[in-house]
C-alpha cells in the first residue's frame, strides 16, 4: 500500500521507495516514450540514419539543395538523439542506484558523441564558404532560410572551428571529457550515505541533500552545526578524489578551449552565447565595488540573532524566528497562480495545465537524485524534479523551476527545432522572475508585520544565494582556471585556500570563516558546467529589470515578455534581452538589482 507522501515520509527516520510515492506526485515519462522498447526503437532508428550521414562528407556545401538536405537530416537525428537522452537521465535520476537506467543513461551518452562525431563534418565544410556564397544559397533556396541564423552563427565563429578530421577527433574526445561531471554526479548522489543526526525532537533522522537545508534553517543551534559538521566530515572523506575531478574537469574545459585558438577557457565558454568577456568580468566588478551590501547584510544577522559569533551554519535560519511558515504542495501551487497573475491568463492556464499533466516529480525518495531542474525534449511537453519539503523555499523552486518549463514550452511551441534550445544565459530569467512576481503578491496580501518580515529575509536571501553567492562561485571558477592555464595544481589546499579568502571577501568581517567551508566547493555541482553560474546572478538582475517593467506598465511589457519567453535561441541572447527592454552589457541592471537589494535591507530594519 502506498504511503500518504505529503506527509508522513517527511517525519521518517529513511526515505521511501519509489514504488511507495502516489502516481500522481510523480512525472509522466511515458508521453516521452511508453516502454523502454519504444525508446531501443529510436536508438536504433538514429544508428541507421547515421550511415545517411556519410552520403553528404564531402559534398555538404556542393548546392544550396544539398546544404539544406544535409542541415536537415542533421537536425532530425539531434532532435532523436535529445528525446533518447531526456528520457534516459530522467529516468536514471529517479533512482540513481537504478543500474538498469545508469546503463540506458550510458548508452544515451554514447550515443550522443557518436552524434557529435558523425556531424563533425558539417561546420568545416560550411565555414569554406564564404558570407556572400551563404547568401547567395539562401536567395535561391526558400526551405535553407530557416537555417539562416545558424549559418551565421558558425561563420562569426570560423577562426575557432578546425579541419573536419581535427573536429572528429575532438567529438570522440566528448564521452572521455563527460568522465569527470559523470563520476561526481555518481559519487555525491548514489555513493555518499550521511550520517544520522538528530532533529529539534530529538528524533534520529538520516541526513540527506534535501534534508540538508531544512537542518540549516532550524531554529536548534545544535541541531544546525551538527548537520553542518555530519555534512562535511562525509566530503572530508573524499576530498582527494573530488579536488582531482574536478581539476580534471577545469582541465577538460581548457583543453577545449586551446584546442579550439581561444585565449582561455572562459572566452571559449562565453563565445557559444556569443557574449564578451566584459559582461562576466564587469558582473564580478560590479558586485565587489557593492559588497557592503552583504556585508551589512551579515551584520544585521548577526545583530538579530544575538549571537557572540555568526557561523556559517547561522546563515541559513530565518531571522524571524516567531514564524514558521509550513506550505503544502496543494497550497504552494495555488499561491503562485496568484502570483504570475501580471504575465495573463494565458500565462497562467499554462502553469495550472502544467500542474495536472504529469509534468513534475514532486517528493524525494531513496536514490533519487538532489536538487531541483526543469528538463525535457522538443515535441514533448517539459519535466520539473522536486524534492518538496513544505517550506516557503520550497514554493518559491517550483515557482523558479515551473518559469524555465514554460520557457520552454513557449520556446518550443513557436520556434522549429534548430532554435528551440534558448541559450543558458537567458535561461535564469524566467525562472527568477517567476519568483520575484509570487514575493511581490505575497507582500502585498499581508498586513502582517511579521509575516512582511518573513518574506523580506526570505527575499534576502534569495539574493544572497544568486546574487552575491554566484558571483563569488564565478569568481572562484574564474580563478580555479587561470590557475590551471598557469600549470598550478588544484590541489585540495589549493582549492581550500582560494574558497576561503573570497568567503571572507564576500561575507566581511562579521562572520566566521568555519573550516569546514574550505572545501564547500566539492560539494557544489554547477563546477563542473564550465562557467555557469554567473548566468544565476545575471539572470537575476534582468528578472528584476523586466519584473519592474511589467509591474509598472502593464500589457505592452508583459507582450514583450511573452515575445521573449518564445524567441528561443533565433538571436543571440543578449540581442534578445535587448528587445525585451534590458541590456545586460551595461553594469546598470546589476547596480539596481543591488539597489533593490539594499532597499529591501532598509524595510527590514524598520520592521525589527
Amino acid at each position: 500500500m502506498k504511503k500518504n507522501i505529503e506527509r508522513v515520509y517527511l517525519l521518517a527516520k529513511e526515505l521511501p521507495l519509489r514504488n511507495e510515492i502516489d502516481d500522481k506526485f510523480k512525472w509522466n515519462l511515458e508521453d516521452i516514450y511508453n516502454t523502454d522498447e519504444d525508446w531501443e526503437r529510436d536508438f536504433s532508428k538514429v544508428s541507421s540514419m547515421l550511415k545517411k550521414l556519410e552520403d553528404y562528407k564531402g559534398d555538404l556545401v556542393s548546392s544550396s539543395a544539398r546544404l539544406y538536405q544535409g542541415i536537415k537530416l542533421i537536425m532530425d537525428i539531434e532532435e532523436i538523439i535529445s528525446r533518447l537522452y531526456a528520457y534516459s537521465h530522467m529516468r536514471q535520476d529517479e533512482n540513481t542506484t537504478d543500474q538498469t537506467y545508469q546503463a540506458l543513461h550510458n548508452r544515451a551518452q554514447g550515443l550522443y558523441n557518436e552524434v557529435s562525431s558523425a556531424i563533425s563534418f558539417m561546420v568545416p565544410e560550411i565555414i569554406t564558404l564564404s558570407e556572400g556564397q551563404i547568401e547567395e544559397f539562401l536567395s535561391e533556396n526558400k526551405e535553407l532560410k530557416l537555417y539562416r541564423h545558424l549559418l551565421k552563427n558558425i561563420l562569426r565563429k570560423k577562426d575557432h572551428f578546425l579541419s573536419a578530421q581535427e573536429e572528429k577527433l575532438l567529438a570522440m574526445a566528448g564521452e572521455v571529457t563527460q568522465g569527470p561531471s559523470n563520476i561526481f554526479g555518481m559519487l555525491n548522489n548514489a555513493d555518499l550515505s550521511f550520517p544520522i543526526i538528530k532533529n529539534e525532537k530529538g528524533e534520529e533522522v538520516r541526513l540527506t541533500h534535501s534534508r540538508y537545508i531544512d537542518f540549516m534553517k532550524s531554529k536548534n543551534r545544535n541541531v544546525r552545526e551538527d548537520a553542518f559538521t555530519a555534512l562535511y566530515s562525509k566530503y572530508d572523506e573524499f576530498i582527494n578524489t573530488f579536488a582531482t575531478t574536478l581539476n580534471t574537469s577545469v582541465k577538460s574545459h581548457i583543453f577545449y578551449a586551446r584546442a579550439r585558438k581561444y585565449d582561455s577557457a572562459l572566452e571559449a565558454a562565453l563565445d557559444n552565447d556569443n557574449v564578451p568577456v566584459d559582461v562576466y568580468t564587469n558582473l564580478i566588478s560590479t558586485v565587489k565595488e557593492n559588497i557592503d551590501g552583504m556585508h551589512r547584510y551579515v551584520s544585521i544577522r548577526k545583530k538579530v540573532l544575538e549571537l557572540d559569533e555568526l557561523h556559517m551554519y547561522d546563515v541559513y535560519v530565518p531571522l524571524v524566528k516567531e514564524l514558521d511558515l509550513k506550505i503544502p504542495y496543494k497550497e504552494a501551487k495555488d499561491t503562485i497562480l496568484k502570483g504570475v497573475a501580471p504575465l495573463g491568463e494565458g500565462y497562467v492556464k499554462l502553469l495550472e495545465e502544467g500542474y495536472n499533466s504529469g509534468w513534475i516529480d514532486v517528493y524525494e525518495n531513496k536514490g533519487k537524485r538532489s536538487g531541483a531542474y526543469s528538463s525535457g525534449c522538443y515535441g514533448v511537453h517539459p519535466f520539473v524534479l522536486l524534492n518538496y519539503t513544505d517550506s516557503l523555499d520550497n514554493m518559491f523552486t517550483l515557482a523558479h523551476e515551473m518559469g524555465h518549463a514554460l520557457h520552454t514550452y513557449y520556446s518550443n511551441e513557436n520556434q522549429p527545432y534548430v532554435y528551440a534550445d534558448y541559450k543558458i544565459f537567458v535561461a535564469e530569467v524566467a525562472s527568477t522572475l517567476n519568483e520575484i512576481l509570487l514575493l511581490n503578491y505575497l507582500l502585498e496580501n499581508t498586513d502582517n508585520d511579521l509575516k512582511k518580515k518573513y518574506l523580506i529575509n526570505h527575499y534576502l536571501e534569495q539574493f544572497r544565494g544568486t546574487v552575491f553567492r554566484q558571483t563569488m562561485f564565478a569568481e572562484f571558477e574564474k580563478i580555479i582556471h587561470e590557475e590551471a592555464e598557469k600549470g598550478t595544481p588544484l590541489t585540495p589546499q589549493c582549492l581550500g585556500e582560494i574558497y576561503r579568502q573570497l568567503n571572507i571577501d564576500y561575507f566581511g568581517p562579521d562572520i566566521v570563516i568555519d573550516d569546514q567551508l574550505d572545501i564547500e566547493w566539492s560539494r557544489i555541482p554547477h563546477f563542473y558546467y564550465n562557467f555557469y553560474v554567473y548566468k544565476y546572478a545575471t539572470g537575476f538582475s534582468a528578472a528584476t529589470a523586466l519584473a519592474n517593467k511589467i509591474l509598472d506598465e502593464g500589457k505592452s511589457a508583459v507582450d514583450r515578455y511573452i515575445d521573449f519567453l518564445k524567441s528561443g535561441d533565433s538571436d543571440y541572447p543578449l540581442n534578445v534581452l535587448k528587445t525585451a527592454g534590458v541590456d545586460m552589457t551595461s553594469s546598470t541592471p546589476i547596480k539596481n538589482a543591488i539597489d533593490t537589494f539594499k532597499g529591501f535591507l532598509d524595510r527590514f530594519e524598520k520592521l525589527i
